[in-house]
């Protein structure tokens, strides 16, 4: 077919939408993902043939029993879409392919904010300060911030267990035995590893490191945890709390997966990505994700 007959337009970077204007996330399990002229089609386990809009998604989600063509990653990491691979039920975040749009202006910020000791506690500081904005933090080393967060997230898993009613005996997760955990303790895991899938995408195509951390370390992805930290309690700890309730203490996948997508689309979760980074390294302006 010649150039100018084409049924699908090149994609460009100006063409594409930023991070923050993009659908959030697709999960896909039991299929393949391959290319049909220049565009991304999945073929489920039933023959079904979907065919998704690769640049206006920021991450797919691949699931057990998917497998993926090269064609069809070489054209996601043109459109700036993640791919990621996570585990069925509990969604366990695996791994993510890297995105090579991005420059390396973010990158050598976030470096050099890491390597400087005092710049390095300043930006653990602004993400603690989100939790605490009733404090002066200015005296606070990181130990005692760390301390502190972990008071109030103990805190809140109590409150909001009275609040909804639902019996607690602490954050429990055991790799590899998910089921043996209580319902609650089931869906903080699975939509705490759903929400760093979301933040890998997101740091990746906006050209920073999620290796590169200012509170965890000895990780593997440090910045994915300092950044889940600043949205769990509305995204993970609430809908675990909330959902135990609605679902008489019996883990159902597909709930789960519906009220956390609900959840991230109603707050503008990667919008507020972008904002929140740009505060917290005290950027005036992030790089413009493809």
């Amino acid at each position: 077919m010649a150039d100018n007959q084409r049924l699908f337009v090149k994609i460009t970077r100006e063409s594409l939408p930023q991070v923050k204007d993009k659908y959030p996330f697709i999960y896909l399990e039991r299929g393949r993902l391959e290319i049909d002229d220049s565009s991304l089609k999945w073929l489920d386990a039933d023959g079904n043939v979907v065919r998704l809009p690769v640049a206006t998604i920021n991450a797919l989600l691949m699931g057990p029993g998917t497998s993926v063509t090269h064609e069809a990653v070489k054209t996601a990491a043109a459109a700036n879409c993640s791919i990621c691979w996570v585990g069925e039920d509990s969604l366990l975040f695996y791994a993510a392919g890297f995105l090579p749009t991005a420059t390396t202006r973010n990158l050598k910020r976030q470096m050099e904010l890491a390597c400087n000791q005092k710049a390095a506690l300043e930006v653990a500081r602004r993400m603690f300060a989100s939790r605490f904005p009733n404090l002066d933090l200015t005296d606070k080393n990181l130990k005692e911030m760390m301390g502190m967060e972990g008071l109030r997230v103990r805190s809140l898993y109590q409150q909001k267990a009275e609040q909804y009613g639902v019996g607690w005996k602490g954050r429990r997760f055991v790799p590899g035995k998910f089921e043996l955990t209580d319902t609650t303790n089931q869906i903080l895991t699975s939509s705490n590893a759903a929400l760093y899938g979301i933040l890998c995408s997101a740091v990746h195509a906006m050209g920073y490191s999620p290796h590169i951390g200012f509170i965890h370390s000895g990780s593997p992805l440090p910045f994915i945890y300092d950044l889940a930290d600043l949205y769990k309690e509305h995204l993970c700890i609430d809908l675990a709390f909330s959902l135990t309730r609605e679902l008489a203490g019996l883990y159902n996948k597909h709930t789960v997966s519906a009220r956390f997508r609900e959840r991230v689309i109603e707050m503008n979760l990667l919008d507020q990505i972008g904002k929140d980074i740009n505060r917290v390294l005290g950027t005036v302006d992030a790089h413009r994700a493809g």
